[in-house]
């Protein structure tokens, strides 16, 4: 009689560990170049991502995380770190940490997903306390959405850049004039008040 107990023993605490593992949904917008991580229902993180060029979209698509390694190198692409690596795709397709921090927010990858560092060492430690048949990885958006974001900023960034002829007119019209002398006409003064009609710019 024995043997039944032990065995429903083993099977009680099999289910209560498998209850333990949470359910963790990843989901990439490529339109925005935003990462969110929910866990049973309830969202823990939401970060900025790098996903591909164009030319090397990341694929739109559901997946299930099926491999793990905390110190990866790309063989295609030189050797390249990929430091905490979550393989979705059987293609070589991974979120991974990034060094190349300045990037972040905006597609720069060859098809991987980038993190910043710290933010796949979180995720690779919560993908290996949960397991991997427990991930799934949503893909969805358009990389060409967020290139034109990324054109638009530029183009902000280069009109604030840009010089401003009235603000340097301005500016100089408070530099100190010279003026002739009354009583002595070969000599000149300092005149310290600005005159566009006598000696303008």
């Amino acid at each position: 009689m024995r043997t039944p107990n032990v065995v429903l023993f083993a099977l009680a605490v099999l289910v209560s560990a498998t209850s333990a593992q949470g359910a963790i949904l990843i989901t990439v917008d490529k339109s925005t170049q935003q990462m969110t991580v929910d866990v049973d229902g309830v969202r823990r993180w939401t970060w900025p991502v790098s996903t591909g060029l164009p030319g090397h979209d990341t694929p739109s698509g559901s997946y299930t995380a099926f491999r793990m390694e905390a110190d990866h190198y790309s063989k295609e692409w030189d050797d390249a770190p990929m430091p905490h690596s979550i393989f979705f795709t059987y293609k070589g397709h991974a979120i991974h940490g990034s060094f190349v921090a300045g990037h972040i927010g905006s597609p720069a990858s060859h098809g991987c997903v980038r993190l910043a560092p710290e933010n796949a060492a979180k995720l690779y430690e919560l993908v290996e306390a949960q397991g991997l048949p427990n991930t799934k990885v949503v893909l969805t958006g358009d990389v060409q959405v967020a290139m034109a974001h990324r054109r638009g900023a530029v183009k902000e960034r280069s009109a604030a850049a840009a010089p401003r002829p009235a603000a340097q007119y301005a500016q100089r019209a408070s530099y100190p004039r010279a003026t002739p002398n009354s009583y002595y006409p070969g000599a000149y003064q300092p005149y310290y008040s600005y005159q566009p009609y006598r000696y303008g710019y």
